[in-house]
């Protein structure tokens, strides 16, 4: 395949599929910056396999591996731990999105998860993936998605349960 054809294969699946896997980035980390930056290494890293890649068929997956993988990384750095976002006083606020009242409080309550149980219900349920197929992504035993599964359903209920009126 030459070089051309390659770029022009490669920028029409990122178009595509980049307002996707923009939100699973998002998911994943909690922070629209971060899920940026991971998206931009994730697809560089796609770009270097991608005639590999190309052939297989399998460039969704390994996007997503890839930005698992990513979010393991920052989340270890240790000036990731210790950064703030903007100067103190110098800063507006961003503007928020509208957005459903059930999607805000979905992404609130997954922000209070583990990281673990984050991704495993992020890839589980958002990406509609398998057990098997998320252990893979993860690289972690099926045992291991379906504990930290149970475990994030069980703390999803309890952050997302209604409050409970009395009724007199």
């Amino acid at each position: 395949m030459r070089r051309g054809d390659r770029d022009t294969a490669f920028t029409a699946y990122v178009a595509a599929r980049q307002g996707a896997m923009r939100r699973l980035a998002f998911a994943l980390c909690g922070d629209w910056h971060r899920a940026d930056d991971m998206l931009q290494t994730a697809f560089t890293k796609l770009y270097l396999a991608w005639p590999r890649l190309q052939h297989e068929g399998v460039e969704d997956a390994y996007l997503r591996r890839t930005l698992v993988r990513v979010s393991i990384d920052e989340s270890r750095r240790a000036w990731r731990r210790r950064e703030r976002s903007g100067l103190d006083g110098y800063d507006r606020a961003a503007v928020p999105a509208t957005e459903l009242e059930e999607s805000d409080a979905i992404l609130t309550a997954l922000a209070q998860l583990p990281t673990m149980q984050r991704k495993v219900v992020v890839l589980r349920f958002w990406m509609d993936l398998s057990v098997d197929e998320t252990a893979h992504d993860l690289g972690v035993a099926p045992g291991t998605v379906k504990s930290h599964t149970s475990r994030a359903m069980v703390r999803l209920r309890e952050l997302l349960a209604e409050p409970v009126s009395e009724v007199r």
